[in-house]
């Protein structure tokens, strides 16, 4: 799962400067530029360097190489037809579920949205035990039609696109209807007392307002798109995208070429980022509510017709992760040419339990999310903290590195971290992590650093600073505001982001498929491992206790967030 976009410009305002304000400030900058600039600028280096030499012959290498050229195109054009297509899904599905009242549209609603909870590479293999060539829907329409050969095969581009926009519709969905709580509805009366229609009223009034909205969204997707690896790795077949390329050319052992592949799609990846904000600054449109709040859900007739319009939807999103938890449940081997799977026992769950060798990818999933998240809460609460309380010159550098590593794909942060953390050299910030148990929670620490700490830099701002005023001027201590004031305060905004932070890293395959070893794989690695082998009901038993660590995190995490808040 990725990170939310960064929150609005800070307008509340900042504190008098506190006098030794740095002795926070230091640490977090510190981090900051050694965890997440100095591995990304040591990728730079490296591509411009060969045996300790400077050279530019990794880049004539890249550029004049058609299938590195033939990569580059393929992750744009991907990425940019995964914004269209997922976006087609789920912009309308959310004006499905906001605008019209139905019964049963708050739970579909909520279904629909399940999907973002869970990790890419779980959707992916659902996608192919479903509609792969031995996927249960594909075989149930060759035996249906009495065809010899599979009706079709999926993989290349078209396959890497409908998983792409099956996994990332749910941005769209939650960005757009989201955007339509908040819209009011005055604007659509106007327009409508003026004599514009349904349509005119649609693009010239709502769709033009929700362009942040979707502008957001479509950035999500768009970033998403361009670092994913699974998709394009279990699907992708000779359909090479920049991420597979890379990883091909990290097994071959060509770090040159790998960097420069970093490189080049950090620097895609930042160049949309950048076009995108230019667009929506350049947008005249504003939402500004004129007090007459959000327009109603419209009542019309065909109430439960709509109702099962909305339940085959939803139950079609859906449809994949069942088939996983059908798998889950297949025998190794027993399953060949049948349209449904001939046995089944839970002899995958049992193995998974009682093999320690099976059970240890949950072990290390569980421990180095919890490591990471742990070092992320500490992290979020200082650099918030700063970011909100301090006037310091360096706030706009913290705040830019903070984002940085939301805005970098997943396998160049990967990349960065191997070629920084694979010498030793102490007196240049390196060590030798790369093969050790630490590296796969740096990696997730630095990938969710966005993530807590923006959630933390919001709970800041919207406490109000003379609380601490008010609690030193009684004569409590730092310390005591601190433990008695700020935390109760902050922390079920923090807690919040932890749980995302939590789950994502549980699930991580990008970054953890470049650094882990056997002794360290995680859940996510094993997962495919098993599929390698042909063990689809090991392989879906993973994916299965996945989804379901992931319910148990967030049924209870947000129970405390809600107790506490």
């Amino acid at each position: 799962m990725s990170a939310p976009l960064p929150v609005p410009a800070d307008t509340t305002p900042v504190p008098r400067r506190s006098p030794g304000g740095w002795l926070l400030a230091a640490p977090v900058l510190l981090v900051l530029l050694w965890l997440v600039l100095y591995p990304n600028v040591w990728v730079l280096g490296d591509s411009f360097m060969d045996r300790g030499a400077p050279t530019l012959e990794h880049y004539r290498r890249f550029f004049g190489s058609g299938s590195e050229l033939q990569a580059l195109w393929a992750s744009v054009w991907i990425s940019l037809a995964s914004v269209l297509l997922s976006g087609a899904v789920g912009v309308p599905l959310a004006f499905l579920f906001a605008r019209r009242d139905f019964p049963g549209r708050k739970i579909l609603g909520a279904l629909a949205a399940l999907p973002v909870l869970l990790p890419p590479l779980v959707g992916t293999i659902s996608f192919l035990f479903l509609y792969g060539e031995s996927g249960l829907l594909t075989r149930g329409v060759q035996a249906a039609l009495g065809m010899q050969e599979p009706p079709w095969r999926l993989s290349g581009p078209v396959a890497v696109l409908l998983v792409h926009a099956y996994t990332m519709y749910v941005y769209f969905y939650l960005f757009t209807a989201a955007g339509l709580a908040r819209l009011d509805g005055g604007y659509a009366e106007a327009a409508a007392a003026l004599g514009a229609g349904w349509w005119t009223t649609m693009r010239r009034v709502t769709l033009p307002m929700l362009a942040p909205a979707i502008g957001g969204a479509a950035l999500l997707v768009f970033m998403t798109s361009m670092g994913s690896f699974s998709a394009p790795y279990v699907f992708g077949g000779g359909f090479r995208v920049l991420t597979t390329q890379l990883y091909a050319s990290k097994l071959n052992g060509e770090s040159g070429l790998v960097a420069v592949e970093a490189v080049v799609l950090a620097a895609a990846s930042l160049l949309f980022l950048v076009m995108l904000q230019r667009w929506e600054a350049a947008r005249e449109y504003t939402g500004a509510s004129k007090g007459l709040g959000a327009a109603p859900a419209a009542r019309g007739r065909g109430g439960w017709g709509i109702t099962l319009l909305g339940a085959v939807l939803v139950g079609f999103l859906l449809l994949p992760h069942a088939t996983v938890l059908l798998v889950s449940f297949v025998p190794e081997g027993t399953w060949t040419i049948e349209t449904l799977p001939p046995v089944y026992s839970p002899a995958a769950y049992g193995a998974l339990f009682t093999d320690p060798q099976r059970l240890r990818p949950v072990l290390n999933s569980l421990a180095m999310a919890s490591v990471a998240t742990f070092a992320n809460v500490l992290f979020a609460l200082a650099a918030g903290y700063h970011l909100a309380r301090s006037r310091s010159r360096n706030r706009w550098l913290v705040s830019a590195l903070v984002t940085l590593p939301w805005a970098l794909p997943g396998t160049v942060l990967a990349v960065a971290l191997a070629s920084t953390f694979s010498v030793h050299r102490p007196l240049t910030g390196q060590f030798v992590l790369v093969g050790t148990f630490t590296i796969l929670p740096l990696a997730y620490f630095v990938r969710n650093i966005p993530l807590v700490t923006r959630a933390a830099l919001g709970s800041f701002r919207q406490l109000d600073p003379s609380l601490e005023e008010a609690a030193a001027s009684l004569g409590a201590s730092r310390a005591t505001t601190l433990r008695r004031v700020v935390l109760p305060r902050v922390l079920p905004g923090i807690a919040a982001g932890a749980l995302l932070a939590f789950v994502t890293a549980l699930g991580e395959f990008v970054a953890s498929i470049l650094l882990y070893t056997h002794r360290t794989r995680p859940i996510a690695v094993e997962m495919l491992s098993q599929l390698r082998a042909f063990d689809f009901g090991g392989a879906a038993a993973y994916g299965v206790l996945l989804i379901a660590l992931v319910a148990v995190v967030f049924a209870f995490g947000y129970r405390g967030v809600a107790e506490n808040d």
